[in-house]
């Protein structure tokens, strides 16, 4: 039998713990330095179950991938997040949760619905704010900022499901083969686009990952995804401060000089890195570069 604690809504000083998945870009190091609960993704490979950040890391990923191995990725069990849930809300008051888009995945959803059942609901919020990789991530730091400002759960969830639309990410893809193994485009259509040498961009908006456009090399590919990202920009509602990020798949030394590459198309901003998720990762395959854009959420 689960524990039902006692709330205490309303009260000065309430508890309120924040919880995300692994595919904010979050490691298990940093969500300990941010005092933020990990719900860590799980990836299956060739029929066997691992976790993201716990049993696997992106050096054994990226090398099962080109060992062509099985890879695909499901949603954390409901099981291992109540788990969580009831762990965190023996010593908190309440909990928001921030999974990956609800457009990508179907985890949202479930955990909506399990914050709607005894001892649940009116303590767990579910904050789908349409968003993955380091536009979640900051959602996860405008959680912490807005908890340090006395916002209760239900505030918090409101405040980043408003924002949800002031995001941005471009993605390229450096390989067909993943997304042709994926089903996303017919054999015909890879085996034409790689002697071509197109580079698919893809986007997410309103937390949904679609075509955006496909360039020829991957020089026009980081240019266009530079250009992209400079006409959003003015784009983005919100008071906010305007913060550029980068992601990339595969090796440091690749996310190291595409990081380089785009400060130095945005000089006015201090652009953060991070590693794909890789629960994309896995549809793109190594060699994808990303590009994003949000707004930090004002506190007042």
């Amino acid at each position: 039998m689960r524990r039902q604690a006692t709330a205490k809504v309303g009260e000065i000083g309430m508890k309120i713990a924040i919880m995300t998945d692994s595919n904010s870009g979050i490691t298990a190091q940093e969500a300990q330095q941010l005092g933020v609960t990990l719900l860590p993704m799980p990836i299956q490979i060739d029929g066997q179950m691992y976790l993201e950040g716990i049993d696997l890391f992106p050096s054994e990923f990226y090398a099962r991938l080109a060992q062509g191995a099985d890879v695909s990725t499901s949603q954390p069990s409901p099981a291992d997040t109540l788990e969580l849930w009831d762990k965190l809300l023996e010593e908190y008051d309440q909990l928001v949760y921030i999974p990956m888009s609800s457009g990508l995945s179907g985890t949202a959803a479930t955990a909506a619905s399990l914050a709607c059942d005894d001892p649940y609901e009116g303590r767990v919020f579910v904050a789908d704010n349409k968003r993955i990789s380091a536009p979640q991530r900051q959602s996860v730091l405008d959680a912490l900022a807005l908890r340090e400002r006395g916002k209760s759960g239900a505030e918090i969830k409101q405040r980043l499901e408003a924002a949800s639309l002031h995001s941005q990410i471009y993605i390229m893809v450096d390989t067909l083969h993943y997304l042709k193994k994926g089903g996303r485009i017919t054999p015909t259509a890879a085996l034409l686009g790689s002697a071509l040498n197109l580079k698919p961009i893809l986007q997410l908006q309103a937390g949904k990952l679609d075509a955006y456009k496909k360039v020829r090399g991957t020089k026009a590919a980081k240019t266009e995804l530079v250009h992209a990202l400079e006409a959003k920009l003015p784009c983005l509602e919100g008071e906010g401060k305007l913060i550029v990020q980068t992601a990339y798949s595969g090796s440091d030394e690749l996310g190291a000089e595409w990081n380089e590459f785009v400060q130095q198309a945005f000089p006015q901003f201090q652009v953060y890195s991070t590693v794909l998720p890789m629960s994309i990762a896995c549809h793109t395959g190594p060699g994808a570069l990303g590009v994003a854009c949000v707004r930090e959420l004002p506190i007042d």
